[in-house]
């Protein structure tokens, strides 16, 4: 139990710091207003609406990655049914990216690609987990 709760932390940890990263990288190469207001989303939507595909694709395949990756840990750490622990993981970052859909507006084909990516991504991470492990019961 305690693995599995430890795994799930490094899963969603890992999750968001690559996500972090692959988008940091996605603002370095295409950066952002300095004085856009993120928490306006009139001021964010037409700002979203000009920017190139390859723009929104950072942050679509930063959350896929983050998402596999995340996820794929947890099952290696952890001792519970993968499905479990894939899908808590990416549970917690499809929670937060419907939550950023909602907040920052984005065109409809990104928020359902984005969606399904993530959802694909945990269940991708799951197929390639050990179908199963023996765990030393001292631990």
């Amino acid at each position: 139990m305690i693995r599995d709760a430890a795994a799930v932390i490094a899963g969603v940890v890992t999750a968001f710091v690559l996500i972090m990263l692959i988008e940091k990288l996605g603002h370095l190469i295409y950066p952002p207003p300095a004085d856009l207001d993120w928490s306006d989303p009139a001021a964010v939507r037409p700002y979203i609406a000009t920017l190139p595909l390859l723009a929104l694709l950072f942050p679509m395949f930063a959350w896929m990655i983050g998402t596999f990756a995340g996820s794929r840990l947890a099952c290696f750490i952890g001792t519970a049914r993968p499905l479990t622990l894939a899908g808590i993981v990416g549970g917690l970052v499809l929670a937060a990216t419907i939550a950023n859909l909602i907040v920052i507006p984005h065109p409809l084909w990104f928020s359902i690609l984005s969606v399904l990516g993530i959802a694909a991504s945990a269940w991708l991470a799951m197929q390639l987990c050990p179908k199963s492990k023996t765990v030393n019961a001292d631990h």
